[in-house]
């Protein structure tokens, strides 16, 4: 199995790949994991993951600034290959991001990603927080209880009027969408490479899934 963690100069791109890499290893997948930027290998890539930190903004620009690397990976999605988005890379794959201004997103998802509306709490929402979920709603989420908890970095979440392509949230100061996934798309709000056992879990899922 060929995975590409997409490179565009943000994310925890050596995180995520070693995460993906003890996943497949638990999964007794064999798995070759690639950090590129290349068009031809994310072209001929089985699976595709996006990593993401920081602003939108930022990281829109920063994938449109590599010539060919964005249109590669939607070919390549467009033609089946599964995709994870983590953080930014998941809220990417909403209509719009309003972080510093309007920036649009790759719109797999409908809603935009705005600011998380938590009166009297802390913002960025860092640290673990709990998944909620319906039992058995999503593969990805197989192995897993409502309950579990996951690690989250940000201050922008995915607000939607279309609640089907969301398949977990968390709460602070009220629902945050931490997981969508529709078709052969997903993503996660939170970081799964810094979730321990929860993310490898999904990760291992990921690996296994078959839209």
């Amino acid at each position: 199995m060929r995975i590409a963690v997409i490179d565009y100069g943000s994310g925890n791109l050596a995180s995520a790949a070693r995460g993906l890499e003890l996943a497949a290893a638990r999964c007794g997948i064999g798995a070759v994991v690639t950090i590129s930027d290349d068009p031809d290998v994310v072209g001929q890539a089985d699976r595709i993951v996006l990593p993401g930190q920081g602003a939108f903004a930022d990281c829109a620009q920063g994938l449109a600034a590599r010539p060919g690397l964005a249109a590669a990976m939607h070919r390549r999605v467009d033609d089946g290959a599964p995709f994870l988005g983590i953080c930014v890379g998941m809220q990417l794959m909403a209509a719009r991001g309003l972080e510093h201004g309007t920036t649009a997103g790759f719109g797999w998802i409908a809603g935009d990603i705005a600011p998380i509306e938590a009166d009297g709490l802390r913002l960025p929402h860092m640290g673990w927080n709990e998944l909620v979920f319906t039992p058995g709603a999503h593969p990805l989420l197989d192995g897993l209880k409502t309950g579990d908890h996951a690690y989250f970095v940000h201050s922008y979440a995915l607000r939607t009027d279309a609640p089907a392509p969301v398949i977990a949230t968390t709460d602070y100061g009220g629902p945050v969408v931490a997981m969508v996934a529709r078709g052969n798309r997903a993503g996660t709000q939170f970081h799964v490479e810094k979730s321990q056992e929860v993310g490898l879990t999904i990760l291992g899922n990921f690996l296994r899934w078959s839209p």
